[in-house]
């Protein structure tokens, strides 16, 4: 008799953890929703900006040396607009066009904040992010470029969304589309690949993983794309993910911090071209 009581009452506890844990996701979804509707006053938390600062499509860097170096090399008269937390923002015209590049900072909570407050406190039409990432095939090398169609990871970010099951993070077609014809244009088809890149929640780890997502066609990790691709289609916006490889996985073979910082001209002029497309 005292078996089957303490029996029941576990069973309570679990019943009861159970239905604490339902409640307290569903505080958690209904937080994210509330979150994702209200309305971003300018300057946002993050960006000092001004309204109209912004040109309507953005390169995002992680690193803010790099956001500097892209506009005083490629940009007509930069301006900075924005250096909250050392994040540097710049706007400028590359051929007659105003672009803008800004950083992200590292991680994919880092890049929803800057994506989110640029496509909705500052109308931004377009993020291309311009990164670094790891090969994790043996026929993509040291400086080729990547192209992520989709972005998987290994990430919870989108529950923040509290969709019913698993939504796909994909790049936007049209940005896609003008990727495709600036890489011919620019002669770089042969070191160019498309396809299903990793969005990475950490960089160190005792399970060393990635490679357990080469048999399932992944090019290569980073650590942005997922929650940037995302981010866009919540808020009805355009993004896209070119990634330079700066070291092999499967090798070892690797790229010094001053090279990732300036030595990825391709990629910068990729996307600066793609910004330019009609």
């Amino acid at each position: 008799m005292k078996i089957i009581i303490q029996n029941k009452i576990n069973i309570l506890r679990i019943k009861n953890k159970k239905k604490h844990k339902s409640m307290k996701f569903q505080s958690y979804l209904l937080l994210s929703a509330i979150v994702l509707s209200i309305s971003i006053p300018i300057p946002t938390p993050h960006i000092s900006a001004k309204k109209g600062d912004f040109a309507e499509t953005v390169l995002m860097p992680g690193d803010p040396k790099r956001a500097k170096f892209i506009a005083e090399k490629y940009l007509e008269n930069p301006v900075l607009v924005n250096d909250v937390r050392g994040v540097q923002g710049y706007t400028g015209t590359y051929k007659g066009k105003r672009v803008s590049v800004m950083a992200s900072g590292m991680g994919m909570p880092a890049i929803g904040i800057y994506a989110y407050e640029l496509f909705s406190a500052y109308d931004v039409k377009n993020i291309i992010r311009v990164g670094s990432a790891g090969s994790l095939n043996e026929n993509i090398h040291i400086k080729d470029l990547v192209v992520g169609v989709g972005a998987s990871t290994n990430s919870n970010f989108a529950l923040t969304y509290g969709v019913p099951g698993t939504i796909s993070a994909i790049a936007s077609f049209d940005l896609l589309r003008k990727a495709d014809i600036v890489t011919k244009k620019l002669g770089l088809e042969k070191k160019t690949m498309f396809g299903n890149i990793l969005s990475s929640d950490n960089f160190y780890g005792d399970a060393h993983t990635a490679l357990e997502w080469t048999k399932m066609g992944i090019l290569a990790v980073e650590m942005e794309a997922n929650a940037l691709y995302l981010t866009a289609a919540r808020l009805g916006k355009h993004a896209l993910a070119i990634c330079s490889i700066s070291d092999e996985v499967l090798t070892g073979v690797e790229l010094s911090s001053d090279e990732r910082q300036v030595g990825f001209n391709e990629m910068m002029i990729t996307a600066l071209e793609i910004a330019i497309m009609d």
